[in-house]
Protein backbone atom coordinates (compact mmCIF):
# COMPACT_ATOMS: atom_id res chain seq x y z
CA UNK A 1 0.00 0.00 0.00
CA UNK A 2 2.55 2.46 0.70
CA UNK A 3 4.65 1.39 -2.33
CA UNK A 4 1.06 2.29 -4.22
CA UNK A 5 1.26 6.05 -2.40
CA UNK A 6 4.97 6.04 -3.80
CA UNK A 7 4.04 5.56 -7.57
CA UNK A 8 1.12 8.15 -7.37
CA UNK A 9 3.43 10.40 -5.77
CA UNK A 10 6.30 10.36 -8.52
CA UNK A 11 4.12 10.44 -11.29
CA UNK A 12 2.31 13.48 -9.53
CA UNK A 13 5.63 15.38 -9.04
CA UNK A 14 7.39 14.84 -12.47
CA UNK A 15 3.94 15.95 -14.16
CA UNK A 16 4.06 19.09 -11.93
CA UNK A 17 7.73 19.60 -12.13
CA UNK A 18 8.27 18.61 -16.23
CA UNK A 19 5.44 18.75 -18.41
CA UNK A 20 5.08 22.23 -20.13
CA UNK A 21 2.81 25.21 -19.39
CA UNK A 22 0.41 24.84 -22.26
CA UNK A 23 -0.51 21.45 -21.73
CA UNK A 24 -1.59 21.60 -18.11
CA UNK A 25 -5.38 22.59 -19.06
CA UNK A 26 -5.78 18.89 -20.74
CA UNK A 27 -6.95 15.53 -18.88
CA UNK A 28 -4.21 13.68 -18.72
CA UNK A 29 -2.34 16.10 -16.34
CA UNK A 30 -5.16 17.11 -14.82
CA UNK A 31 -5.73 13.40 -13.96
CA UNK A 32 -2.13 13.00 -12.73
CA UNK A 33 -3.14 15.74 -10.49
CA UNK A 34 -6.26 14.62 -9.10
CA UNK A 35 -4.79 11.33 -8.64
CA UNK A 36 -1.87 12.37 -7.07
CA UNK A 37 -3.71 13.87 -4.51
CA UNK A 38 -3.86 10.48 -2.58
CA UNK A 39 -0.51 9.97 -1.79
CA UNK A 40 -0.09 12.49 0.86
CA UNK A 41 -3.33 10.84 2.58
CA UNK A 42 -2.04 7.57 1.78
CA UNK A 43 1.52 8.13 3.06
CA UNK A 44 0.03 10.01 6.47
CA UNK A 45 -3.17 6.82 6.22
CA UNK A 46 0.26 4.62 6.61
CA UNK A 47 1.84 6.36 9.34
CA UNK A 48 -1.23 6.03 11.62
CA UNK A 49 -1.33 2.48 11.02
CA UNK A 50 2.38 2.14 11.87
CA UNK A 51 2.15 4.02 14.74
CA UNK A 52 -1.04 1.45 15.45
CA UNK A 53 1.18 -1.51 14.89
CA UNK A 54 4.16 0.56 17.28
CA UNK A 55 1.71 1.43 19.84
CA UNK A 56 0.25 -2.38 20.59
CA UNK A 57 3.84 -3.36 20.96
CA UNK A 58 4.82 -1.16 23.60
CA UNK A 59 1.55 -2.07 25.19
CA UNK A 60 3.12 -6.13 25.46
CA UNK A 61 6.77 -4.43 26.60
CA UNK A 62 5.77 -1.76 28.59
CA UNK A 63 3.27 -1.32 31.42
CA UNK A 64 4.02 1.85 32.35
CA UNK A 65 1.58 4.37 30.11
CA UNK A 66 4.01 7.48 30.77
CA UNK A 67 7.19 5.53 29.73
CA UNK A 68 5.16 4.04 26.66
CA UNK A 69 3.98 7.72 25.23
CA UNK A 70 7.68 8.86 26.25
CA UNK A 71 8.80 6.49 23.43
CA UNK A 72 5.94 7.40 21.23
CA UNK A 73 7.13 11.06 21.64
CA UNK A 74 10.72 10.35 20.69
CA UNK A 75 9.65 8.05 17.65
CA UNK A 76 7.26 12.02 16.08
CA UNK A 77 10.36 13.92 16.98
CA UNK A 78 12.55 11.36 15.25
CA UNK A 79 10.21 12.25 12.32
CA UNK A 80 10.45 15.85 12.67
CA UNK A 81 14.03 15.70 12.56
CA UNK A 82 13.90 14.11 9.26
CA UNK A 83 11.68 16.62 7.76
CA UNK A 84 13.72 19.14 9.03
CA UNK A 85 17.12 17.66 7.57
CA UNK A 86 15.23 17.06 4.45
CA UNK A 87 14.25 20.83 4.33
CA UNK A 88 18.20 21.92 4.38
CA UNK A 89 19.36 19.37 1.79
CA UNK A 90 16.45 20.80 -0.51
CA UNK A 91 17.58 24.02 0.38
CA UNK A 92 21.73 23.23 -0.29
CA UNK A 93 20.63 21.28 -3.38
CA UNK A 94 19.11 24.05 -4.97
CA UNK A 95 21.99 26.55 -5.11
CA UNK A 96 22.90 28.75 -6.59
CA UNK A 97 18.94 29.63 -6.79
CA UNK A 98 18.57 28.85 -3.13
CA UNK A 99 15.76 30.57 -1.03
CA UNK A 100 15.80 30.48 3.00
CA UNK A 101 11.77 30.35 2.86
CA UNK A 102 13.09 26.85 1.45
CA UNK A 103 14.08 26.02 5.61
CA UNK A 104 10.91 26.32 6.51
CA UNK A 105 8.35 24.78 3.96
CA UNK A 106 5.79 22.67 5.61
CA UNK A 107 5.99 19.71 3.83
CA UNK A 108 4.48 16.47 4.32
CA UNK A 109 7.36 15.12 6.56
CA UNK A 110 6.35 17.96 8.74
CA UNK A 111 2.91 17.40 9.22
CA UNK A 112 3.19 13.55 9.33
CA UNK A 113 6.09 14.13 12.92
CA UNK A 114 3.73 17.57 14.23
CA UNK A 115 0.64 14.65 13.89
CA UNK A 116 2.39 11.41 15.37
CA UNK A 117 3.19 14.07 18.41
CA UNK A 118 -0.18 14.76 19.08
CA UNK A 119 -1.51 11.68 18.49
CA UNK A 120 1.27 9.78 20.52
CA UNK A 121 -1.32 10.83 23.63
CA UNK A 122 -3.09 7.50 21.99
CA UNK A 123 -0.17 5.23 23.42
CA UNK A 124 -1.49 6.22 27.57
CA UNK A 125 -4.45 3.82 26.75
CA UNK A 126 -5.18 0.50 26.29
CA UNK A 127 -6.37 -1.32 22.90
CA UNK A 128 -10.02 -0.10 23.32
CA UNK A 129 -9.33 3.25 24.34
CA UNK A 130 -6.87 4.01 21.80
CA UNK A 131 -9.39 3.15 19.23
CA UNK A 132 -11.33 5.44 20.65
CA UNK A 133 -9.28 8.15 21.01
CA UNK A 134 -8.35 7.90 17.45
CA UNK A 135 -11.36 8.07 15.59
CA UNK A 136 -12.47 10.75 18.08
CA UNK A 137 -9.56 13.07 17.71
CA UNK A 138 -9.42 12.31 14.21
CA UNK A 139 -13.47 13.50 13.11
CA UNK A 140 -12.70 16.40 15.72
CA UNK A 141 -9.64 17.63 13.58
CA UNK A 142 -11.53 16.80 10.25
CA UNK A 143 -14.35 18.94 11.90
CA UNK A 144 -12.95 22.06 13.15
CA UNK A 145 -10.36 22.30 10.02
CA UNK A 146 -12.70 25.28 8.27
CA UNK A 147 -12.65 27.13 11.71
CA UNK A 148 -9.52 26.82 12.18
CA UNK A 149 -8.59 28.05 8.36
CA UNK A 150 -10.96 31.31 8.62
CA UNK A 151 -9.90 32.39 12.06
CA UNK A 152 -8.38 36.19 12.27
CA UNK A 153 -4.75 34.73 12.66
CA UNK A 154 -4.05 38.65 12.57
CA UNK A 155 -0.11 38.76 14.53
CA UNK A 156 0.29 35.14 14.52
CA UNK A 157 3.63 34.17 12.83
CA UNK A 158 3.17 33.06 9.52
CA UNK A 159 4.95 29.47 10.61
CA UNK A 160 2.19 28.72 12.91
CA UNK A 161 -0.64 29.37 10.73
CA UNK A 162 1.23 27.27 7.98
CA UNK A 163 1.59 24.46 10.21
CA UNK A 164 -1.84 24.21 11.54
CA UNK A 165 -3.94 25.98 9.30
CA UNK A 166 -4.95 24.88 5.38
CA UNK A 167 -4.43 27.85 3.21
CA UNK A 168 -6.87 28.20 0.05
CA UNK A 169 -4.66 29.65 -1.86
CA UNK A 170 -2.15 26.88 -2.56
CA UNK A 171 1.05 26.83 -2.35
CA UNK A 172 2.88 27.02 1.22
CA UNK A 173 0.02 25.99 4.24
CA UNK A 174 -0.96 22.73 2.11
CA UNK A 175 0.15 20.43 4.64
CA UNK A 176 -1.42 21.98 7.56
CA UNK A 177 -2.63 19.87 10.29
CA UNK A 178 -5.86 21.31 10.56
CA UNK A 179 -7.25 18.83 8.48
CA UNK A 180 -4.65 16.67 7.19
CA UNK A 181 -3.74 15.11 10.84
CA UNK A 182 -7.05 13.49 10.52
CA UNK A 183 -5.93 10.52 7.88
CA UNK A 184 -3.15 9.69 10.44
CA UNK A 185 -5.78 9.46 13.35
CA UNK A 186 -7.66 7.34 10.85
CA UNK A 187 -5.38 5.14 10.24
CA UNK A 188 -4.06 5.04 13.72
CA UNK A 189 -7.79 3.55 14.45
CA UNK A 190 -7.62 1.21 11.29
CA UNK A 191 -4.57 -0.13 12.56
CA UNK A 192 -4.83 -0.71 15.84
CA UNK A 193 -8.23 -2.68 14.84
CA UNK A 194 -6.49 -4.87 12.03
CA UNK A 195 -3.36 -5.66 14.64
CA UNK A 196 -5.46 -7.42 16.62
CA UNK A 197 -7.28 -9.18 14.35
CA UNK A 198 -6.93 -13.30 14.02
CA UNK A 199 -4.98 -14.60 10.86
CA UNK A 200 -8.11 -16.66 10.39
CA UNK A 201 -10.92 -13.33 10.39
CA UNK A 202 -8.86 -10.95 8.35
CA UNK A 203 -10.78 -11.80 4.95
CA UNK A 204 -13.93 -10.63 7.12
CA UNK A 205 -12.09 -7.67 8.38
CA UNK A 206 -11.52 -6.39 4.64
CA UNK A 207 -14.48 -7.11 3.29
CA UNK A 208 -16.33 -5.01 6.53
CA UNK A 209 -12.74 -2.60 5.04
CA UNK A 210 -14.48 -2.21 1.79
CA UNK A 211 -18.11 -1.73 3.03
CA UNK A 212 -17.10 1.03 4.93
CA UNK A 213 -14.98 2.99 2.60
CA UNK A 214 -17.79 2.94 0.05
CA UNK A 215 -20.08 4.43 2.86
CA UNK A 216 -17.76 6.77 3.96
CA UNK A 217 -17.03 8.10 -0.18
CA UNK A 218 -20.80 7.94 -1.03
CA UNK A 219 -21.62 9.86 2.33
CA UNK A 220 -18.83 12.52 1.81
CA UNK A 221 -19.51 12.76 -1.93
CA UNK A 222 -23.55 13.29 -1.12
CA UNK A 223 -22.73 15.82 2.17
CA UNK A 224 -20.09 17.98 -0.13
CA UNK A 225 -23.08 18.58 -2.98
CA UNK A 226 -26.02 19.39 -0.69
CA UNK A 227 -26.61 22.91 -0.99
CA UNK A 228 -26.17 23.84 2.56
CA UNK A 229 -23.61 23.56 5.41
CA UNK A 230 -23.15 24.20 8.69
CA UNK A 231 -19.69 26.30 7.76
CA UNK A 232 -19.86 29.90 6.98
CA UNK A 233 -17.12 29.22 4.73
CA UNK A 234 -14.71 25.94 3.71
CA UNK A 235 -12.68 25.46 0.79
CA UNK A 236 -13.40 21.58 -0.65
CA UNK A 237 -10.09 21.13 -1.72
CA UNK A 238 -8.24 22.37 1.33
CA UNK A 239 -10.29 22.27 4.76
CA UNK A 240 -13.79 20.52 3.82
CA UNK A 241 -13.89 17.37 6.06
CA UNK A 242 -16.01 15.70 3.33
CA UNK A 243 -12.89 15.34 1.16
CA UNK A 244 -11.09 13.77 4.57
CA UNK A 245 -14.05 11.44 4.83
CA UNK A 246 -13.69 10.67 0.97
CA UNK A 247 -10.01 10.12 0.73
CA UNK A 248 -10.25 8.14 4.28
CA UNK A 249 -12.89 5.92 2.56
CA UNK A 250 -10.68 5.78 -0.68
CA UNK A 251 -7.84 4.39 2.02
CA UNK A 252 -10.01 2.08 3.28
CA UNK A 253 -10.84 0.04 -0.40
CA UNK A 254 -6.81 0.78 -1.19
CA UNK A 255 -6.53 -1.61 2.15
CA UNK A 256 -8.74 -4.01 1.01
CA UNK A 257 -7.61 -3.84 -2.24
CA UNK A 258 -3.72 -4.12 -1.30
CA UNK A 259 -4.39 -7.24 1.21
CA UNK A 260 -6.59 -9.01 -1.84
CA UNK A 261 -3.52 -8.85 -4.25
CA UNK A 262 -0.61 -9.39 -1.94
CA UNK A 263 -2.76 -12.42 -0.14
CA UNK A 264 -4.22 -13.92 -3.83
CA UNK A 265 -2.54 -12.26 -7.00
CA UNK A 266 1.24 -11.31 -6.01
CA UNK A 267 3.32 -14.48 -6.00
CA UNK A 268 5.98 -15.54 -3.05
CA UNK A 269 9.11 -13.52 -5.21
CA UNK A 270 10.29 -10.57 -5.28
CA UNK A 271 7.53 -7.64 -5.28
CA UNK A 272 9.17 -4.38 -6.92
CA UNK A 273 5.89 -2.80 -5.70
CA UNK A 274 6.26 -3.96 -1.66
CA UNK A 275 10.31 -2.92 -2.91
CA UNK A 276 9.04 0.70 -3.27
CA UNK A 277 7.17 0.67 -0.03
CA UNK A 278 10.14 -0.42 2.38
CA UNK A 279 12.28 2.44 1.08
CA UNK A 280 9.35 5.35 0.83
CA UNK A 281 11.03 7.81 3.22
CA UNK A 282 14.15 7.23 0.63
CA UNK A 283 12.45 7.12 -2.00
CA UNK A 284 10.74 10.41 -1.10
CA UNK A 285 13.89 12.24 -0.16
CA UNK A 286 15.91 11.43 -3.39
CA UNK A 287 13.45 11.75 -6.07
CA UNK A 288 12.15 14.79 -4.76
CA UNK A 289 15.76 16.08 -5.15
CA UNK A 290 15.87 14.73 -8.50
CA UNK A 291 12.82 16.00 -9.69
CA UNK A 292 13.02 19.71 -8.21
CA UNK A 293 16.22 20.02 -7.77
CA UNK A 294 18.68 21.68 -10.36
CA UNK A 295 19.74 18.47 -12.34
CA UNK A 296 16.59 18.55 -14.06
CA UNK A 297 16.70 22.15 -14.95
CA UNK A 298 17.07 22.18 -18.92
CA UNK A 299 13.78 20.25 -19.56
CA UNK A 300 11.44 21.71 -16.56
CA UNK A 301 8.42 22.54 -17.67
CA UNK A 302 9.39 21.79 -21.49
CA UNK A 303 8.07 18.24 -22.16
CA UNK A 304 4.74 17.03 -23.73
CA UNK A 305 2.26 14.72 -21.78
CA UNK A 306 3.85 12.01 -23.69
CA UNK A 307 7.40 12.62 -22.81
CA UNK A 308 6.50 13.53 -19.43
CA UNK A 309 4.89 9.84 -18.82
CA UNK A 310 7.78 8.54 -20.18
CA UNK A 311 9.74 10.30 -17.72
CA UNK A 312 7.94 9.47 -14.73
CA UNK A 313 8.61 5.79 -15.89
CA UNK A 314 11.95 6.38 -16.16
CA UNK A 315 12.06 7.74 -12.25
CA UNK A 316 9.67 5.26 -10.99
CA UNK A 317 12.19 2.27 -12.33
CA UNK A 318 14.98 4.41 -11.21
CA UNK A 319 13.81 4.92 -7.63
CA UNK A 320 13.22 0.74 -7.75
CA UNK A 321 16.82 -0.06 -8.79
CA UNK A 322 17.82 2.37 -6.33
CA UNK A 323 15.27 0.33 -3.50
CA UNK A 324 16.47 -2.95 -4.57
CA UNK A 325 20.10 -1.98 -4.20
CA UNK A 326 19.78 -0.58 -0.88
CA UNK A 327 17.82 -3.47 0.32
CA UNK A 328 20.28 -5.81 -1.00
CA UNK A 329 23.46 -3.83 0.72
CA UNK A 330 21.32 -4.07 4.23
CA UNK A 331 20.74 -7.40 3.97
CA UNK A 332 23.96 -8.10 3.63
CA UNK A 333 25.19 -5.87 6.00
CA UNK A 334 22.96 -7.61 8.60
CA UNK A 335 23.91 -11.00 7.82
CA UNK A 336 27.98 -9.99 8.53
CA UNK A 337 26.96 -8.14 11.42
CA UNK A 338 25.19 -11.39 12.58
CA UNK A 339 28.39 -13.66 11.82
CA UNK A 340 30.39 -10.74 13.50
CA UNK A 341 28.17 -11.45 16.69
CA UNK A 342 28.18 -15.08 16.76
CA UNK A 343 31.64 -15.27 16.78
CA UNK A 344 31.95 -13.07 19.87
CA UNK A 345 29.30 -14.94 21.87
CA UNK A 346 31.53 -17.94 20.99
CA UNK A 347 34.53 -16.12 22.37
CA UNK A 348 37.15 -17.01 19.10
CA UNK A 349 38.65 -15.24 16.20
CA UNK A 350 40.05 -17.39 13.52
CA UNK A 351 44.13 -17.46 13.95
CA UNK A 352 46.48 -15.88 12.12
CA UNK A 353 48.53 -18.50 9.53
CA UNK A 354 51.67 -17.54 8.04
CA UNK A 355 51.67 -18.06 4.35
CA UNK A 356 53.90 -21.47 3.07
CA UNK A 357 56.41 -20.80 0.56
CA UNK A 358 55.42 -22.11 -2.53
CA UNK A 359 57.69 -24.82 -4.32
Amino acid sequence: MRGLAVVIMIQCHVFNSLARMDVRDGGPYVLSQFIGGMAAPLFLFMAGMTMAFQMDSLERRETVAARRWLLSVRHAGYILGIAFLFRFTNWAASFPNAQTSELTKVDILNCMGLSMLVFSAASLFGHNGRLRFAVAGATAIAGLAPLVANLDWGSTPTLVREYLAASSAGGRGRFAFFPCAAYLGFGLAAGAIVRRAAAERMERLMQWSVLIGFTVVFCGQYFSNIPYSIYTKSSFWTDNPTLIFIRTGISLLLLAGSYLWTEFAAGAGWSWMQCLGKNSLMVYWVHVMLVYGTWLKPIKRTLSIPLAALAAIIVILMMIALSAIWLRWKARRALRLAAGNSQSRKGWTVPWQPRRKLG
